[in-house]
């Protein structure tokens, strides 16, 4: 039955004959994809995004402006892409069936071709993510559109707490049983609060907010890391280091120390970043904010939506949240030390 729509939907813009459906796999997002083959079809194949029902109805609809429902993702997309930017091309929309037909990338995403990659390789690969990190933020600063619905939101106080906020209410309370009170939730929330203002009164930018190996695809012969970025539909305003800490503190690939921080230094002189210190700063205030929320946000894709595939990622996100408390400022050694108690791998 997949069969009989996709392959109809797909030889509208494509053409061909005879046609084949695969399944892809899938994340914790509700939305499928399929790659659809068509026989003498031009592009001989397409990846078709199956939405869920009734999406201009959803939360997969949004209404930038003053026009109708539209989904983020043809906003944003449209956005990217008029500005030049990598993403994947976009053939056909249908609201009635759900279903967008999208360039097909292929199947290489950035972690499978750094993993076990030798150092210089794995270096060039992340300097070219960090390349496309620092266009996004010069196409946002040189083309703010009131259109795009990526410019009509922010991680602002409230959503950065309310993210935060999953660490204690799925992580701490869900996964480990770990109640506070009195004066130990009170540490958690005053650090929570304090960490969501830093971070909400800092100069913001356009982020993707999930700008990680997953969503970056290799595409060409892979001789060189020419990349073309996905899963931008959360795309909103948030800080200059937002996407970089998402790069570099991804849960499916871990960098050593070291390599973390050369290529923070590298993100630095290519951004032209002045404040050397203070953006340091802020990327070990992301990284927790970023972090604990992933945390939390693992075990709620477990828990309410039935994928336990996240739970793996857990240990690499709280060496983060670790690595980070480390290094955090004064105002947070409560924090630290109420977290090392309760959560004996997060000790220093």
């Amino acid at each position: 039955m997949l069969a009989e729509v996709l392959v109809p939907f797909v030889r509208d813009f494509a053409g061909g004959g005879k046609g084949t459906v695969e399944t892809l796999v899938g994340d914790a997002s509700t939305r499928r994809y399929h790659r659809v083959h068509l026989a003498g079809g031009s592009p001989p194949s397409a990846v078709v995004m199956e939405l869920p029902d009734e999406p201009l109805k959803s939360d997969e609809a949004s209404s930038p402006g003053l026009g109708p429902p539209e989904l983020p993702f043809l906003n944003i997309q449209r956005y990217l892409a008029g500005g030049g930017y990598p993403v994947p091309r976009v053939f056909r929309f249908d609201p009635q069936l759900g279903l967008v037909g999208l360039e097909d990338l292929g199947d290489r995403t950035f972690e499978a071709a750094v993993k076990g990659a030798s150092d210089s390789e794995r270096a060039r690969f992340y300097c070219a993510a960090i390349e496309q990190i620092v266009a996004l933020q010069e196409l946002g600063k040189a083309r703010p559109d009131s259109g795009c619905v990526a410019f009509s939101r922010r991680f602002d106080e409230t959503l950065l707490r309310w993210e935060l906020a999953h660490f204690k209410e799925w992580y701490l309370e869900a996964e480990r049983g770990v109640q506070l009170e009195g004066a130990e939730a009170a540490v958690l929330e005053t650090a929570f609060d304090w960490i969501a203002r830093q971070l909400a009164a800092a100069p913001t930018t356009l982020v993707h907010r999930d700008f990680q190996s997953r969503n970056l695809m290799v595409v060409g012969d892979g001789s060189v890391p020419d990349l073309k970025v996905i899963d931008f539909q959360d795309a909103l305003l948030g800080t200059r280091a937002y996407d970089l800490v998402a790069l570099l503190r991804d849960s499916y690939v871990v960098l050593a120390p070291a390599e973390v921080d050369a290529l923070v230094g590298h993100f630095i002189a290519r951004a032209g970043v002045e404040d050397q210190a203070g953006f340091r700063r802020l990327f070990v205030l992301q990284t927790l904010q970023r972090k604990l929320k992933d945390t939390g946000r693992f075990v709620f894709i477990d828990r309410v939506r039935k994928n336990p595939s996240f739970l793996r990622w857990i240990p690499a996100s709280i060496g983060y949240v670790r690595e980070a408390l480390a290094v955090a400022p004064d105002e947070l050694g409560a924090l630290r030390d109420l977290l090392g108690r309760r959560v004996p791998e997060l000790a220093s």
